[in-house]
């Protein structure tokens, strides 16, 4: 396959993901502009990364901080989303390169991008990752921790601007199978604006993957995360 055949290809895998989106927009009685693409990274080079903004997506995610590192250097021009887990002592070098930070998942974690915010004077954008489905092996807040940590919120985490919360749906052959959990991540959230609205509106919910990101966008994902479905078959040389 030549290079530009992978071009291609991904331009037709880009275009199917969007009419998918779309598609689960108007059933949900949504506008497309509501969901955010964000473009996982992880298991492709730079060289394929740097195609996407030619395609129209800006938003790229990575779930390792070296790897995002490595790539926002050589891709200053876009807006990069740390999705996976973030390591204490990794912070400091991370959040100058992030658009927004979909996984802060303790407390200790917040402590310590706060403290890395207010060293560098820079307000930092972050979601909370809350474990809806229970599952042991998941990193994420318990939903029953979150409202203590937001309700002091604004008074302890200053430099941080808290725009919503992120989960991460058990893996299922079925999307029907996680409704449930996308669902209930969209209810906490309607929950606790009401109940702590001093933290502002928690307008963005990360939710959905490949396997199911049409279901999460019909229960109200904001942002998806999608990467296998946008880069199957495009081999650059």
């Amino acid at each position: 396959m030549t290079s530009s055949q992978s071009l291609n290809r991904l331009k037709a895998n880009v275009d199917a993901v969007r009419r998918r989106m779309e598609a689960a927009c108007q059933r949900a009685g949504r506008s497309a502009s509501d969901v955010t693409l964000v473009a996982v990274t992880k298991y492709v080079s730079v060289e394929v990364a740097a195609r996407l903004p030619e395609l129209g997506i800006r938003d790229l995610g990575e779930s390792r901080p070296q790897e995002l590192w490595h790539k926002a250097s050589a891709l200053p021009d876009v807006r990069w989303h740390l999705i996976g887990h973030l390591q204490r002592n990794k912070v400091d070098s991370t959040i100058p390169l992030t658009s927004l930070i979909h996984s802060v998942d303790s407390e200790r974690l917040l402590v310590a991008i706060q403290a890395a915010a207010s060293q560098q004077n820079r307000p930092v954008p972050v979601l909370l990752e809350v474990n809806v489905s229970g599952e042991s092996a998941k990193q994420g807040f318990a939903p029953s921790d979150v409202p203590s940590v937001l309700a002091r919120f604004t008074t302890r985490f200053p430099q941080l601007s808290l725009r919503g919360l992120m989960t991460m749906a058990p893996l299922s052959a079925d999307p029907e199978q996680v409704r449930p959990v996308f669902r209930e991540l969209r209810r906490l959230r309607d929950q606790w604006r009401g109940d702590f609205p001093l933290v502002g509106s928690l307008a963005e919910l990360s939710m959905g993957m490949t396997q199911d990101f049409e279901v999460a966008i019909e229960e109200g994902a904001t942002m998806v995360r999608v990467g296998s479905a946008l880069f199957e078959g495009c081999l650059f040389q």
